[in-house]
């Protein structure tokens, strides 16, 4: 009976012997298989083509129709400009025919002498024109610009354009000049410009009317 027991205990401390011995190799083969499993994932992702993002055909599209509205925009700008221009001259031509028109012009080339503030315009007695004018604009005529001052109908015969200026003078002085012409009206628009200019010869200011050929 003791013989018996004794070899059923081998037989139990053999197998609890054989478990041990198999568990830390069991959790290596565990943990083989897990980093293996890993690195066949990772192999694998690393063998995937890149993702691909698709166009959005529809932006593309409509980035197109911006564009061609834009354009479209441009060209109704530029045809309104040319239609204003043409309306422009077609009043001109209208209100101002050439048989009887007459225009005049201001222009200046002042330096010390004379600082323009207004001119005032007759034609055969009569006020046609007045302006009054800002710094802005009388820089402008400083750098060469040139103003239509008055445009008009007259009848073909003899007339008489007179300007007064007034200004600033030498020394500040409240300044105050007219200059007169007179001119034959005749087939075809007469066009008259009054020029202010330095006359460094007597330290005036010069005013003058002519015609243009």
């Amino acid at each position: 009976m003791n013989e018996r027991l004794e070899s059923s205990n081998e037989a139990v401390a053999s197998r609890r012997r054989k478990q041990r011995s198999k568990g830390p190799r069991a959790m290596v083969t565990a943990a083989l298989a897990t980093a293996a499993f890993a690195l066949s994932a990772a192999a694998q992702e690393a063998g995937k083509p890149a993702p691909q993002f698709a166009v959005d055909d529809a932006a593309g599209a409509r980035a197109g129709e911006f564009r061609t509205l834009d354009e479209e925009v441009q060209a109704l700008k530029k045809l309104a400009v040319d239609l204003n221009r043409d309306l422009f001259l077609l009043e001109e031509e209208l209100l101002f025919p050439a048989s009887t028109q007459v225009s005049v012009f201001v222009s200046m080339d002042v330096g010390e002498f004379f600082a323009l503030d207004s001119i005032e315009l007759k034609l055969d007695g009569k006020d046609v024109a007045s302006y009054l004018y800002t710094d802005r604009e009388v820089d402008a005529l400083y750098r060469g610009g040139v103003q239509r001052l008055f445009a008009g109908n007259v009848r073909a015969g003899e007339h008489e354009l007179v300007a007064f200026f007034t200004g600033q003078g030498p020394h500040e002085r409240a300044y105050r000049r007219g200059a007169t012409l007179k001119f034959e009206k005749g087939i075809g628009p007469k066009y008259i410009e009054l020029k202010i200019s330095d006359r460094e010869s007597r330290l005036q200011p010069e005013f003058i009317v002519v015609e243009w050929e």
